[in-house]
């Protein structure tokens, strides 16, 4: 299996999750089934389906995020020494070469990614454009508009 790569605060995201779901949420739904089977017949017992239901989504989440920690490759951007260049977990500040609209993104893995928190995937075309470049580069990728170019305003690593 190939390495994920995740930064460490999405690391640590993922082990809570995984902590919660394993020793809040999987207890929960276990007294559940046992409730729901102590009214009797199951065959037409409602809250006996939804609590097997969400056990099995639990048991599926636990499974898939064990899978993606095993699997994670995790990078502390502060620890990089790239001499400016953008890597993944940068956070980059980016000038619209059109509009002169200005953002802020922070580059991550794909779980991470959360746009209205300004987090980037590193498989988007954007931070596809942007790996390597540096500070006042101009950088330019499809989007569904068309293609765009940015200028690079600044790099940090935090």
């Amino acid at each position: 299996m190939s390495t994920i790569p995740i930064t460490k605060r999405g690391a640590e995201l993922l082990k809570e999750e995984l902590h919660r779901l394993k020793h809040v949420e999987r207890p929960s739904v276990i007294n559940a089934i046992s409730e729901a089977r102590a009214q009797g017949d199951l065959s037409e017992n409602a809250e006996y389906d939804a609590a097997k239901e969400k056990q099995a989504f639990i048991e599926g989440r636990i499974q898939e995020l064990e899978g993606k920690l095993s699997a994670a490759q995790i990078i502390d951007p502060s620890t990089l020494d790239v001499e400016g260049r953008i890597v993944f977990g940068a956070t980059v500040e980016l000038e619209d070469l059109e509009d002169g609209k200005k953002a802020i993104y922070q580059i991550v893995g794909d779980d991470e990614a959360d746009l209205e928190n300004g987090k980037i995937s590193i498989s988007s075309p954007i931070a596809r454009a942007l790996i390597g470049k540096e500070e006042g580069d101009v950088a330019t990728f499809s989007s569904p508009g068309g293609s765009r170019e940015v200028e690079i305003l600044s790099v940090n690593y935090v």
